[in-house]
C-alpha cells in the first residue's frame, strides 16, 4: 500500500503543475494502481476543467496526456526501484544500477531522414551548379563581359534563400514539417525549369530566385525535421547527415559540369535535372510521419503517438511522450512570435545561433564553393573543374568523418577544431600567393590549402550549426529561431557571392584569404565562451537545462 500512496502523491504533484503551481485544497483517495481512466475521471468530471483549471480542447488533451505519462512513469519507477534492491549474503541491501532495455526497436527512422535529405541535396546542388556553368551560360545569354550581371546570377539564388529561410519557419509552425516540405517542392521544381529553359537574363534571374526560395525553406526545415524525429542516442550522427547530403549535392553539381568542355549547352541539363529530386521530395513526404513534437504542441496526441510508434517502435511511446510532457510542450503557453526571439528570455541563445552562421559564412566557405574554379585557373591549374570536383569530394569525405565523431567527440570540440584548421589553411593559401619563395608551387599549394580548408570546414563549421541550433532552441521558438539564424546565413552568403570577385580585384586574393583566417580565429574565441555541449541529451533535457540557466 505504501507504493500506491507514492503514486497518489505523484498524481497530486502532476495536477499541482496543471493548475500553475497553486496548492490543491482537496486530497486524493487511495487506490491500488493509478490508470489513465481514473485520471480522466478525476480531471474531467465536467469535461472542461482539470483540477480547477479551465482548458480548451487541445490543451485539455495535452494536459491529460501529461498526467497519464507522468503516472505511468511513476509506476514504472516504483516497480524498477523494488527490482533493484537485492538481498546480499549478510542480509544487507545492495543498490544495483538500472539496466537499459536492450530490446530491439521496431521503429524506422532512416528512410524518412533520407527523404528529408533530398532537400539538403538540392540545397547543395543549386549552390554549386553555377560554379562550372557560369562561363557557358554567360556566352549563351550574351553577358560574357558583364561581371555585374554574372554576380547577380550567382547572388539572386541567395536573395531568394533569405526570403525562403524566414518563410520556412512560419510555414513549419503553421502547416507542420511534412506539409511544408511538399509546398517547398513547388518553387524548387519551377525554378529549375525556368533556369534550364532561359533565353534571357530576366528568366534566368526569376528561376534563380524561385530556386533560392526553395533552398531557403529547405535549409530551415531539413535540420529541424531531422532533429525532431531522431532518437537522442544517434541524433548527432543523423543531424550531420544533413550537411553530408549538402556536400553530396555540391559535389554532384561540380561533377555534372565535367561534360561542359565538349558540350557547351550542357549547362541547361545541369539546371533542369534538379527538378527530379524536387518531385521525389514531395512524393516521399506524403508517406513520411509528421514530427511528434509538432503534433504534441498542436494537441494532436493520438497522431503524435502514432508517429512515435512508426519512428521508434511501440515500446518507446510512453518514454518519448513522458519526455514531451515533462518539457512542457503542448502547455497553455502561446506559440512564440517573431518579436519573442528578441526578448531577454531567448535573445542570448538566439544570438548564439545567428553568430555561428555569421562566422560560418564570413570564414569564406561559399567564396571557395562559388569561385574555386576561377581561383584555381588564376593559380595556373589547367584542369580547374576537376580540381573543384576534388574540393567537393573532400567536403563529402570530411562530413562523413564528422558524422561518426558527432556523438562521441561532441559538437563544441568539433567546432573549435574545425575553425582552427580553417584559420591555418587560409593562412597557407594567403602566403602561397604572396611569398616569392612559394611562387613556383602556388598551383599545388592553392589546391592543397583549399582541400585542407574544406576538410576542416566539413568536420565542424559545416555540419554543427544546423544540428546544434534545433537542439538549443526551446520548443516554442525552435522553428522561428532556426529560420532567423539561417536568415543571417543567407544574408551574409548573398553579400559574399555578390561582392567577392570585386573585393578580390580591389585588394587581391591573398588579403581576402587573410581576412577569412582572422574571422576563423575570432570564431574560436567566441565558441569557447558561448557555446554549450549538447551530445547525449534529449531535446527536452537541453531545453530544461537552458531554461533554468536563464
Amino acid at each position: 500500500m505504501q507504493t500506491s500512496m507514492y503514486a497518489v502523491k505523484g498524481l497530486g504533484s502532476l495536477c499541482f503543475e496543471v493548475q500553475s503551481r497553486r496548492r490543491l485544497s482537496a486530497g486524493f483517495c487511495e487506490f491500488k494502481q493509478p490508470s489513465f481512466r481514473e485520471c480522466n475521471s478525476f480531471c474531467m468530471r465536467d469535461r472542461t476543467t482539470c483540477c480547477g483549471l479551465r482548458l480548451d480542447s487541445a490543451t485539455m488533451g495535452a494536459e491529460l496526456t501529461r498526467v497519464r505519462y507522468g503516472v505511468e512513469s511513476l509506476v514504472r519507477s516504483s516497480a524498477k526501484s523494488r527490482s533493484l534492491k537485492v538481498q546480499a549474503s549478510e542480509g544487507d541491501i545492495e543498490e544495483v544500477k538500472p539496466i537499459k532495455s536492450q530490446e530491439k526497436s521496431s521503429g524506422v527512422v532512416l528512410p524518412f531522414v533520407g527523404v528529408a535529405c533530398l532537400g539538403a541535396i538540392l540545397f547543395g546542388y543549386h549552390l554549386g551548379v553555377v560554379n562550372g556553368a557560369l562561363e557557358y551560360l554567360a556566352k549563351d545569354l550574351g553577358i560574357v563581359e558583364n561581371t555585374v550581371i554574372q554576380g547577380w546570377i550567382v547572388s539572386t539564388l541567395l536573395a531568394g534563400a533569405t526570403v525562403g529561410s524566414f518563410t520556412g519557419g512560419s510555414l513549419a509552425d503553421k502547416f507542420g514539417r511534412t506539409r511544408t516540405f511538399q509546398l517547398d517542392a513547388i518553387p524548387l521544381a519551377v525554378g529549375a525549369f525556368l533556369c534550364a529553359t532561359a533565353q534571357s537574363v530576366q528568366t534566368m534571374l526569376i528561376g534563380r530566385v524561385l530556386a533560392g526560395i526553395g533552398i531557403g525553406i529547405s535549409s530551415a526545415i531539413v535540420p529541424l525535421y531531422i532533429s525532431e524525429i531522431s532518437p537522442t542516442e544517434i541524433r548527432g550522427a543523423l543531424g550531420s547527415v544533413n550537411q553530408l547530403f549538402i556536400c553530396i549535392g555540391i559535389l554532384a553539381a561540380l561533377v555534372a559540369g565535367l561534360p561542359l568542355a565538349g558540350n557547351p549547352v550542357w549547362w541547361r541539363t545541369m539546371f533542369g535535372v534538379s527538378a527530379v529530386p524536387s518531385i521525389l521530395l514531395a512524393l516521399g513526404m506524403a508517406f513520411s510521419p509528421e514530427s511528434p513534437r509538432w503534433l504534441f504542441q498542436q494537441g494532436k496526441i493520438a497522431e503524435a503517438e502514432k508517429a512515435i510508434r512508426t519512428l521508434y517502435g511501440k515500446e518507446r511511446v510512453a518514454e518519448v511522450m513522458h519526455d514531451l510532457t515533462t518539457a512542457g510542450q503542448g502547455s497553455a503557453e502561446p506559440e512564440a512570435g517573431w518579436f519573442d526571439l528578441f526578448s531577454s528570455r531567448y535573445w542570448k541563445v538566439v544570438s548564439v545561433g545567428a553568430a555561428l552562421f555569421l562566422f560560418q559564412q564570413l570564414a569564406g566557405i561559399n567564396a571557395v564553393v562559388y569561385y574555386s574554379t576561377s581561383v584555381f585557373r588564376s593559380a595556373g591549374i589547367t584542369s580547374d573543374v576537376a580540381a573543384s570536383a576534388l574540393v567537393g569530394a573532400a567536403n563529402v569525405f570530411g562530413t562523413a568523418v564528422a558524422s561518426s565523431l558527432m556523438d562521441r567527440q561532441g559538437r563544441k570540440s568539433l567546432l573549435l577544431t574545425s575553425f582552427g584548421g580553417m584559420a591555418a589553411s587560409m593562412l597557407l593559401l594567403s602566403l602561397s600567393f604572396t611569398w616569392n619563395v612559394l611562387a613556383p608551387y602556388s598551383g599545388p599549394l592553392a589546391v592543397l590549402g583549399t582541400v585542407l580548408y574544406v576538410l576542416s570546414f566539413s568536420l565542424g563549421a559545416g555540419p554543427v550549426p544546423a544540428l546544434l541550433l534545433p537542439e538549443i532552441f526551446a520548443s516554442r521558438i525552435r522553428a522561428k529561431a532556426v529560420a532567423l539564424s539561417l536568415g543571417m546565413h543567407w544574408i551574409s552568403n548573398f553579400v559574399i557571392g555578390l561582392y567577392f570577385l570585386s573585393v578580390v580585384t580591389k585588394f587581391g586574393i591573398s588579403s581576402v584569404y587573410l581576412g577569412f583566417a582572422t574571422v576563423c580565429v575570432l570564431a574560436v574565441l567566441y565558441i569557447s565562451g558561448n557555446v554549450v555541449e549538447t551530445k547525449g541529451r534529449s531535446l527536452e533535457e537541453i531545453e530544461r537545462a537552458l531554461s533554468s540557466a536563464v
